[in-house]
C-alpha cells in the first residue's frame, strides 16, 4: 500500500493495525491524536517524513496476517471493546495494584519514581472504571440500537443526550486524559525499562504495565478511530 504525507495517521492504523508499530517507534500518538497527518506529526516530532514513510511501506510488504477490525460491524466491535479490552482493564489493573504496593515499599526509597507511577496509575485506573461504566451503560446501547434501527428500518429514538456526538466528545476526551497519563508513567519509568538493581517483582511489574499500556492505545484507537467516527457516520444516515 501506497502512503502519503498527508494521510490521517487514524486512518492508516485503522487500515492497518501493523502501521501502529512504526507510528510508537517514532515516538508518535496513533489513538488519542490520531486525527493529525503523518507530516503534522513529524514536523510536532522533528523527524523525517520521509522515514516514517519508508517504514510504513516496508510493514506493508510483510505477509503477516492481522485483524481486519475496520470491516467489523459496530454491534460486534462494541462487544469485543467490552468483553475484552474493558476486561482486561479491571483483571490486569487488580493483578498490578499489590506490585507495585510491594516495589513501593521495597524500592521507593531508591526510586521514588515508583511512588509517583503507583499514583499516576491508581488514578488512571479509577478514571477508567468510571469511564467504561459510562460506555456500557449510555454510549455502547445506543450504538447498538442504530445497528438494530438500520437493519429493522425503525425509527431512532432520539436519546435523553441529544446527539451520539457528545458522549463521543466526552469519551474522546477522557481517552486524551488517560494517554497523557501513560505517556508520564513511561517517561518516569524510562519506558518501561528496570533498573540494574531491580528484582524480579520490580522487572515483572515494569512488564505488565508495558503491556496494560499496549492493549490500552490498541482499545483507544478502536474506539476513536474506528467505532466513533462510523458511528456518528451511522446515526447521520438514520436521523
Amino acid at each position: 500500500m501506497k502512503y502519503n504525507n498527508q494521510d490521517i495517521i487514524g486512518q492508516v492504523v485503522a487500515k492497518d493495525y501493523r502501521t501502529a508499530s512504526v507510528f510508537k517507534n517514532a515516538g508518535i500518538d496513533f489513538c488519542c491524536q490520531g486525527n493529525r497527518t503523518i507530516q503534522e506529526a513529524c514536523n510536532k516530532r522533528n523527524i523525517l517524513v520521509s522515514d516514517v514513510l519508508e517504514a510504513l511501506e516496508n510493514v506493508s510488504i510483510s505477509t503477516e496476517t492481522q485483524t481486519d477490525f475496520d470491516s467489523w460491524p459496530l454491534d460486534l466491535m462494541v462487544d469485543y471493546i467490552e468483553k475484552k479490552h474493558h476486561r482486561y482493564v479491571e483483571d490486569k489493573s487488580q493483578e498490578i495494584k499489590p506490585f507495585l504496593d510491594k516495589i513501593c515499599k521495597v524500592h521507593g526509597s531508591a526510586h521514588p519514581e515508583l511512588l509517583e507511577i503507583k499514583k499516576e496509575f491508581n488514578e488512571s485506573v479509577g478514571e477508567l472504571a468510571m469511564h467504561m461504566k459510562r460506555e456500557e451503560l449510555v454510549l455502547f446501547p445506543f450504538i447498538r440500537k442504530l445497528v438494530n434501527a438500520k437493519s429493522s428500518k425503525d425509527p431512532v429514538v432520539q436519546p435523553s443526550f441529544g446527539t451520539v456526538n457528545n458522549p463521543i466528545e466526552k469519551m474522546m476526551d477522557e481517552h486524551s486524559t488517560e494517554g497523557e497519563r501513560f505517556r508520564k508513567i513511561s517517561e518516569l519509568s524510562s519506558n518501561y525499562k528496570p533498573p540494574s538493581d531491580a528484582c524480579n517483582t520490580y522487572k515483572v511489574t515494569y512488564a505488565l504495565l508495558k503491556e496494560f499500556e499496549d492493549d490500552l492505545h490498541l482499545h483507544i484507537h478502536l474506539e476513536n478511530n474506528i467505532l466513533f467516527p462510523k458511528a456518528m457516520d451511522l446515526e447521520k444516515e438514520l436521523v
